[in-house]
């Protein structure tokens, strides 16, 4: 029996071509499914949720904000109504026969 041991297989070093570890501070899409809802205003919105993917988080709050404005001016005009003014009904003459 010999006192010395067996040689352990080494790790290979890491090659320098290899692809770098991503930063895990670099920005990285959430991975949230956008589904369209069908109104125009509301899908711009939605879509333009997914600039804030690619940004770092100190970025993502003018996206937020864009967002919300364009979602409040949607709202908005859906308060204000139709843009045309609607035509009166016609009032049925008065009867004076009393």
């Amino acid at each position: 029996m010999s006192d010395s041991m067996p040689e352990m297989p080494r790790t290979p070093e890491p090659d320098a071509a290899a692809a770098p570890a991503p930063d895990p501070a670099a920005p990285a899409p959430l991975g949230v499914t956008r589904t369209p809802t069908g109104h125009a205003g509301v899908d711009a919105g939605l879509e333009r949720l997914a600039d804030a993917d690619h940004l770092a988080a100190d970025g993502h709050t003018e996206v937020y904000e864009d967002v919300h404005r364009g979602l409040r001016d949607t709202l908005s005009a859906l308060d204000t109504g139709p843009t045309t003014a609607p035509v009166p009904a016609p009032v049925p003459p008065h009867d004076n026969r009393s």
